[in-house]
C-alpha cells in the first residue's frame, strides 16, 4: 500500500527526486562516496551547489541584484537575523500579524528594537488575512514583515502589499508552489523542509542593496553579506540538504516550472474545498478569500470523530492529517510533492466516512 503523508513538515519529497538521492546515495558521479562525505570546497560539491543556485534563480525567475543564499538554522534563526541586521538604533519595523509563526517573529523582533504591528486576525482566530485597506503603516519603516502561507491556521496571502518600505516575506511553507514577483521583494526566506527539501537548510533571496544597509556590528554568521560574499561557504554549508534542494529544482523544472506547479497546486486543493463546501459533517475555518493552497485545515464535530477519522485514515495509507496540537481538528498539507492521486484517495475517505458518520 502506497503511503501519502499529509505533514505540515518535514513533508514528503517527490518519489523520483528519493528514487534517485537512494541510487547516488553511497556513491555520487562514480566518486565512490556519498556527496554528504564530500568536501564542501570540492569540484563535486562546488557543481551541486552551483547548480541549485542557478535552478533557483530560473525557477522563481529572480532579477538581477539579488542573491541566493543557503543557510542553518531554520526560519526560527531568521525571526532574529532579521532585526539583528536591518532594526537599527533609532528605526522601527513593521510587521503583519497573520499567524503563530508570524507572531513568533515579532516577539524575536521586540528584542531588539520598535517593532510595530500593522495588522492582525488574532482576534478572529487568524481565520483570514488582514485585508490590506486595514493596515496602519508608517512612512520610514526599516522594513515591512509578512508571513505568506499559514502552516497552523491554513490561510495565505493571495496578492503581497503595496509597500513603501523593503517588503520582507517569510514563504517556508509556499515557496516555488506558484508564481511570484521576485522584484516585489527586498528578502524572502524559506525553511526548505516543505517544498525544497529536508530540513536543516533555509533558502535566503536578498536584494544587495538592501542587504547593504545592515548593521556592521553583527556576528559573522549571522550577517547575510558574509553568505553573499563567500557564496555561503563561509563555514561547511549543510550539503546533504542542498544537494536535496538541487535534486528537487532538478524536478520542478522537468515537470514544467511554477505554471504548471501552480496549476497542479490549485487542482489539489480545490478538490478538498470542494468537499468542505457541500459537507454537512466537515467544517473550516477559513474565509474563502484567504484559503491557503498548501495547508487545508477542517474540523469534525467531536474529539471522538477525530480520533476514528485519523485512524481509518492511517489504514489507508493517509498519514500526518492531525491538525496542530494548538488549533486541533484536520490538517492535510498538499505541497508541491503530493500527488493530485493521494488527494484523490483522501476526499474519497471523507466521503465515505461522512456517510458512515454524519
Amino acid at each position: 500500500m502506497r503511503i501519502f503523508n499529509f505533514s505540515a513538515g518535514p513533508s514528503m519529497l517527490p518519489t523520483k527526486v528519493m528514487e534517485r538521492a537512494q541510487g547516488e546515495f553511497c556513491d555520487y558521479g562514480k566518486t565512490g562516496c556519498g556527496i554528504m562525505e564530500l568536501s564542501h570546497r570540492g569540484s563535486e560539491f562546488t557543481a551541486v551547489i552551483e547548480r541549485a543556485e542557478a535552478n533557483i534563480r530560473q525557477i522563481m525567475q529572480i532579477p538581477d541584484g539579488y542573491s541566493v543564499c543557503f543557510i542553518q538554522g531554520g526560519a526560527s534563526l531568521q525571526f532574529a537575523m532579521i532585526p539583528m541586521n536591518f532594526l537599527k538604533p533609532g528605526s522601527f519595523a513593521e510587521y503583519a500579524d497573520s499567524g503563530s509563526w508570524s507572531s513568533a517573529a515579532i516577539k524575536q523582533s521586540q528584542f531588539f528594537g520598535d517593532t510595530r504591528v500593522v495588522a492582525s486576525s488574532k482576534d478572529t482566530k487568524y481565520d483570514r488575512i488582514p485585508a490590506f485597506s486595514t493596515w496602519k503603516t508608517s512612512p520610514g519603516a526599516a522594513y515591512l514583515h509578512i508571513t505568506s502561507n499559514n502552516t497552523i491556521f491554513g490561510t495565505q496571502y493571495s496578492s503581497f502589499p503595496d509597500s513603501k518600505a523593503p517588503l520582507l516575506a517569510d514563504m517556508s511553507s509556499d515557496i516555488m508552489s506558484r508564481r511570484v514577483d521576485v522584484s516585489k521583494f527586498s528578502l524572502i526566506y524559506a525553511g526548505a523542509q516543505k517544498n525544497l527539501g529536508p530540513s536543516g537548510v533555509v533558502v535566503v533571496i536578498i536584494k544587495n542593496d538592501f542587504a547593504a544597509k545592515a548593521a556592521e556590528k553583527v556576528p559573522t554568521m549571522l550577517k547575510y553579506s558574509t553568505y553573499i560574499e563567500k557564496k555561503s561557504l563561509y563555514n561547511t554549508p549543510p550539503t546533504f540538504g542542498i544537494y536535496m534542494i538541487a535534486l528537487v529544482t532538478d524536478w520542478i523544472k522537468e515537470i514544467g516550472g511554477l505554471a504548471e506547479i501552480e496549476k497542479i497546486n490549485n487542482a489539489k486543493a480545490k478538490l478538498i474545498y470542494d468537499k468542505l463546501d457541500s459537507s454537512k459533517l466537515y467544517k473550516t475555518p477559513v474565509q474563502k478569500d484567504s484559503r491557503s493552497a498548501m495547508n487545508v485545515v477542517f474540523t469534525l464535530p467531536s474529539e471522538e470523530l477525530d480520533a476514528k477519522f485519523l485512524k481509518e485514515a492511517k489504514a489507508q495509507g493517509l498519514i500526518g492529517l492531525k491538525g496542530h496540537r494548538s488549533v486541533g481538528g484536520m490538517r492535510a498539507s498538499i505541497y508541491n510533492a503530493m500527488p493530485i492521486e493521494g488527494v484523490k484517495k483522501l476526499v474519497e475517505l471523507m466521503d465515505s466516512f461522512e456517510k458512515a458518520n454524519a
